[in-house]
């Protein structure tokens, strides 16, 4: 029996080579998602400003919260991406491997991205079919069944932060509505302080100095 099974035809470097095309085809495919989810966006803020203009504030707040669920969307995807890039890479590495050792070898950076996009409902389909295939090559082990679906999303999208949404208003609205968001800076007065306190400490260190100087001299 092959590496493969008895009904596995293609050699490891064949698959592996498989693996890595369809790992970019998915890309492309996370890459067309992200661009209709925001072209989505540009009409929903569109929709916003009109509403803004006619004073409609509970309308502003539904399409607000729209466009925060586009953006965790999108920022999702990024993420899927991410995981993809690693699954690639280790494909990469695996070719390099097998040139050397002639064999695939087990990757646990491999099975915890598989674990990851076989959540994902873009690439769930052709990850499944891949982790199978990884399985039967030996690179990865068992998947753990995909149970952890976007339970918590759902609650997420159920009731967004009057903040976040507030920040959407006061971004799409330029400031008409909602609420600038809070900039981090340092506090005036403990920075001054800071300052005038380095300010003592070099006027003695010059006083030392001088001091020092002068007892050389004398």
């Amino acid at each position: 029996m092959g590496l493969f099974g008895k009904s596995q035809e293609k050699n490891p470097k064949e698959m592996v080579q498989e693996w890595t095309h369809k790992l970019r085809k998915e890309g492309y495919q996370l890459d067309r998602q992200v661009r209709a989810i925001q072209r989505e966006e540009e009409k929903v803020k569109r929709s916003l400003k009109e509403a803004a203009k006619k004073g409609d504030k509970d309308v502003c707040k539904i399409l607000a919260k729209e466009i925060i669920r586009a953006r965790k969307a999108c920022n999702k995807i990024y993420t899927s991406k991410a995981h993809l890039n690693s699954v690639s890479l280790q494909m990469k590495n695996q070719l390099a491997t097998i040139r050397v050792a002639g064999s695939v070898s087990k990757s646990t950076e491999v099975m915890q991205a598989m674990q990851s996009l076989i959540r994902v409902p873009e690439v769930a389909a052709t990850m499944r079919e891949m982790s199978k295939e990884m399985m039967k090559a030996g690179i990865i082990e068992e998947m753990l069944d995909e149970t952890m679906d976007s339970i918590e999303d759902s609650e997420d999208m159920e009731d967004e932060a009057d903040e976040e949404v507030d920040k959407i208003l006061w971004e799409v609205t330029a400031g008409q509505l909602g609420t600038a968001p809070a900039v981090v800076t340092e506090n005036p007065g403990i920075a001054s302080t800071s300052a005038e306190e380095e300010t003592e400490d070099d006027d003695k260190e010059l006083e030392e100095m001088k001091t020092r100087l002068q007892s050389l001299r004398s």
